[in-house]
C-alpha cells in the first residue's frame, strides 16, 4: 500500500465530479445514457448534453461530429462507472439493459457488483452498487481486497423495482483508465495528486482517497502505446472538500512535469496521456 505524509494524501471525502466524453452522434448517446443507464437529462443545446440523477450533473456528453474515432492504439477511458446507491437500482439497470441493449459482462468484486456494457460509440460503462463497507474484505496493511465472481443476474432481476431512472444519490463511482505506462500513471496520480493505491496489480493499479476500493484505476492490458485522442474521455472532474486541499493538490501538480490551467473553480491539467483532470471543490 502506498501512503503519503498527511500533506500530501487527499482527503477521505475526495470523490470524482463529473466525467466528459466527445461523441459523434449526441441524439443516439443522449438516449443511451437516458434509457439504458437511467440518467436524467438536465440540459441539452445543439453541441452538448448534460445528464445526471436528480439535479446532480455527471456526465457531459460534448458533440464533435468532426472528431476522429478513438485510434485502436491510443490510451483513454476503459469505463465509466455510475454507482446506483441500492441493489433494487441494480436490478432495474439490468431490467432497462435487458430490454433496450446488450449487457457485456456482469461480476461479484467482493466489494461490489457490476454490470457491463458499452455505449453506441463503444465507450465502457459500469453500473455498480457497492456492499456495507465493513463488509469488504481487506489484507492486513488495510487495503482493500477485490476478486472477480460471476455474478448471479436472476436474484438481481428479482430485486427490481420498475423504475426507469437512477435514483437520487447515484453518482460516479470511479473512472477506470486504459494507460501507455502504468508507471506515469502511478507518478501522476498516487506519487503527485495523492491517491493512495488499494489494489496493485502487475497491468493494473486501482487507488483511491479514504479507504474506498477505487476511485481512479488503470490498466495496460490491451497495450495502448498512444496518448489519448479523437473520441472518448474528453475530461474527469476530482473534487476535493475545500480551498486548502485543492491548493495542495496543485501546489503538488506545479511542482512537476504537468502544466496547470487556472479556471474560475479551480484548475485543470492535462496528466499522463494527455487525459485532462479537472480539480474543484465540491460545492
Amino acid at each position: 500500500m502506498t501512503t503519503h505524509p498527511d500533506s500530501d494524501a487527499l482527503p477521505q471525502e475526495t470523490r470524482i465530479g463529473r466525467t466528459a466524453l466527445r461523441v459523434d452522434d449526441l441524439e443516439a448517446m443522449t438516449e443511451f445514457y437516458r434509457d439504458v443507464v437511467g440518467l436524467d437529462a438536465l440540459r441539452r443545446s445543439d453541441t452538448v448534453a448534460v445528464l445526471g440523477a436528480g439535479d446532480a450533473p455527471l456526465l457531459v456528453l460534448e458533440g464533435d461530429e468532426d472528431a476522429p474515432e478513438r485510434p485502436q492504439s491510443s490510451a483513454g477511458l476503459f469505463h465509466n462507472a455510475f454507482r446506483v446507491p441500492s441493489r433494487a437500482a441494480l436490478g432495474d439497470a439490468l431490467a432497462r439493459i435487458r430490454d433496450r441493449w446488450e449487457l457485456t459482462g456482469a461480476s461479484d468484486h467482493d466489494v461490489s457488483e457490476a454490470l457491463y456494457l458499452r455505449d453506441p460509440e463503444g465507450n465502457g460503462v459500469e453500473i455498480y452498487r457497492d456492499f456495507p463497507r465493513e463488509e469488504w474484505p481487506r489484507d492486513g496493511d488495510g487495503t482493500v481486497r477485490m476478486g472477480t465472481h460471476p455474478l448471479d443476474l436472476e436474484p438481481l432481476a428479482a430485486a427490481a423495482a420498475g423504475d426507469s431512472t437512477v435514483p437520487a444519490g447515484t453518482d460516479v463511482g470511479h473512472v477506470h483508465l486504459e494507460a501507455a505506462s502504468m508507471a506515469a500513471f502511478r507518478d501522476f496520480y498516487v506519487d503527485t495528486v495523492g491517491f493512495d493505491v488499494q489494489v496493485d496489480m502487475p497491468a493494473a493499479l486501482f487507488t483511491s482517497a479514504g479507504g474506498y476500493h477505487h476511485h481512479v484505476a488503470a490498466n495496460t492490458w490491451n497495450r495502448r502505446a498512444e496518448p489519448a485522442g479523437g473520441r472518448g474521455l474528453s475530461w474527469f472532474e476530482l473534487l476535493v472538500p475545500d480551498a486548502a486541499a485543492l491548493d495542495a493538490v496543485r501546489d503538488r501538480i506545479a511542482d512537476g512535469q504537468y502544466a496547470v490551467t487556472d479556471a474560475d473553480d479551480g484548475f485543470a491539467v492535462a496528466g499522463p496521456d494527455g487525459i485532462e483532470v479537472r480539480f474543484s471543490v465540491d460545492a
